[in-house]
């Protein structure tokens, strides 16, 4: 949407539709300021009000004029995703499947840590990428988020965490993953709008250290994201060769394991003090040999990587089983002994399908007939 479409202009009538200020940038909100005649410091002010303290009613922003909040009140609106459903786990993670404007719904989880606590948020209404061993995937693409659709997990798990009270034992967001349902980089300059108001210092001033953008692999805007963002990089891998990472992953016939690594390789930033993370799903007899850990080694030897390794979550219907606790730790041990951190992924949410590969909403792409249907029933 351009900044330049009137959008931002006085409503004509009463039933005109309100103005998000969720998801604008500094650009947005000093247009809008600039048809009110106000002057540019005013946009610091609105931004805090709306990024900082996460203030949604204009009435309680105390440092704007009462001429200014009403008319403001008049133009726009600070609005979130609606809570469709909200789950908490038995070991703490929190999961809400939210409701957008078009009806459609998205998943974002909470995962509290001892020395962390890391909120991941939803990039798109399912997935295009149909990798077999997520529950998402199996759910077609709906639609692209739009930044206002990212930044407003933020701010409403953040609201939801400060309204429960800290007796809770519950810490604020400390870290950010782009890991729930749908592939960022597919719709990267919605995401990158996004995360720009995350880390912005006076808005929610969550580092670009402290978050990490999730791929399966969209070789050609990996360099994009290190270039304009300068994120942390987790690149879902999942199997050391082409046929096997084909039928897991099936992007990998777009972009096969030789150009995935070598984006890797070309990632701007990674050192040892900020290594990519590979992702790699255990799945029983598939990709869990002592064969298949020195191929993981041999394929990413020379990136400054940690290997972060998934026991598979199941969800109803899935076509995988869980590595045994042994096939696992013999896998680690052997990427250990390389000189690459391995961790194992303590499964977080799976009561509530709230863990790795088990999203999935009940949102779906509607059909040309249904689309149309839908229109002509649709009030005016």
């Amino acid at each position: 949407m351009s900044l330049n479409s009137g959008i931002f202009a006085p409503p004509a009538a009463s039933g005109e539709a309100l103005i998000n200020l969720v998801g604008l940038n500094r650009d947005g909100f000093a247009e809008i300021l600039t048809t009110l005649d106000q002057p540019p410091f005013r946009v610091q002010q609105l931004w805090q009000w709306v990024y900082h303290w996460g203030v949604d009613d204009f009435a309680t922003m105390t440092n704007l004029g009462k001429p200014l909040r009403a008319a403001l009140a008049a133009r726009c609106e600070i609005r979130l995703p609606a809570v469709s459903r909200h789950e908490v786990s038995a070991d703490g993670t929190q999961k809400w499947l939210l409701r957008l404007a078009d009806g459609h719904e998205i998943e974002t989880v909470f995962i509290p840590e001892a020395t962390r606590a890391t909120l991941c948020v939803s990039s798109q209404v399912g997935c295009t990428l149909a990798c077999r061993f997520c529950h998402t995937g199996t759910q077609r693409l709906v639609r692209n988020l739009s930044p206002g659709e990212i930044v407003g997990q933020v701010l409403l798990a953040r609201a939801a965490l400060m309204a429960q009270g800290h007796e809770r034992g519950l810490r604020g967001i400390t870290n950010i993953v782009m890991m729930g349902m749908g592939e960022p980089l597919y719709n990267f300059d919605n995401v990158a709008a996004a995360l720009k108001i995350v880390m912005d210092g006076d808005g929610m001033a969550i580092s670009k250290r402290r978050i990490t953008l999730s791929t399966a692999g969209v070789v050609p805007l990996m360099q994009r994201c290190g270039d304009e963002l300068g994120v942390k990089l987790a690149v879902s891998l999942h199997a050391v060769n082409d046929p096997l990472r084909d039928q897991i992953v099936p992007l990998n016939k777009k972009y096969p394991l030789a150009e995935l690594i070598a984006a890797c390789r070309a990632y701007p930033g990674a050192k040892n003090s900020r290594r990519i993370t590979f992702e790699y799903v255990m799945l029983r007899d598939v990709n869990d040999s002592r064969a298949d850990a020195k191929a993981l080694v041999q394929l990413i030897k020379g990136i400054p990587a940690k290997i972060n390794l998934i026991p598979f979550n199941p969800w109803p219907g899935a076509p995988y089983e869980r590595s045994s606790d042994d096939a696992i730790e013999a896998f680690a041990a052997i990427v250990r002994d390389a000189g690459y951190p391995s961790p194992v992924r303590s499964p977080r949410g799976e009561d509530i399908l709230a863990a790795c590969g088990q999203l999935k909403s009940a949102s779906r792409r509607l059909s040309a007939v249904e689309r149309l249907a839908a229109d002509l029933v649709a009030p005016a």
